[in-house]
């Protein structure tokens, strides 16, 4: 079993992100994707939470820009046509079902976690639920492992290429 391929986690990342949230980050093993200023945009959470809670979302969205472009989709109910696109599009359906698998043996890197054994996130592999958790998937994995988050990430009005942090610059160790 390998480790999906991410940054580890420093104390500047988790106050950005803990800023990011409005609440403290938690049990953050990793940077999935970052901003191309450097700040984290998506974070990889333990599968199983300090707390013992179980943890099916593995790939978070943390940044705001990034969060309000998605939830604008949401309100827009584009989940609706990407359902549609589901149920009409075999091809899409089965790249769909393999992200849902990448992402489980992603997570299952991390350890395994009985109760929540099969689910992933965003509704995969049979609909489309989060499209936070589905662009977060995107962004983490890179293009193409996703198609959903990859129609979803295109259409949002932010861009990964773009930064938007409104954040102050944390420094390491305040």
């Amino acid at each position: 079993m390998t480790t999906p391929p991410f940054d580890p986690v420093s104390e500047t990342d988790v106050a950005v992100v803990s800023a990011q949230l409005g609440r403290p980050a938690r049990d953050v093993v990793g940077i999935s994707a970052r901003c191309v200023c450097g700040r984290p945009t998506v974070v990889s959470t333990a599968p199983r939470l300090s707390d013992g809670t179980p943890f099916p979302t593995f790939y978070y969205l943390t940044h705001p820009a990034a969060t309000a472009a998605v939830s604008e989709l949401e309100a827009e109910h584009v989940m609706n046509e990407y359902n549609e696109l589901l149920a009409t599009d075999e091809d899409v359906r089965e790249r769909y079902r393999t992200a849902h698998n990448a992402y489980l043996a992603d997570r299952e890197s991390m350890g395994h976690v009985e109760e929540i054994s099969g689910i992933s996130a965003g509704g995969m592999p049979v609909r489309v639920k989060c499209l936070h958790a589905l662009v977060a998937h995107s962004l983490a994995a890179g293009p193409g492992v996703n198609p959903i988050g990859d129609l979803a990430l295109a259409r949002a009005n932010w861009s990964p290429q773009v930064c938007e942090c409104t954040i102050d610059e944390v420094r390491e160790g305040s």
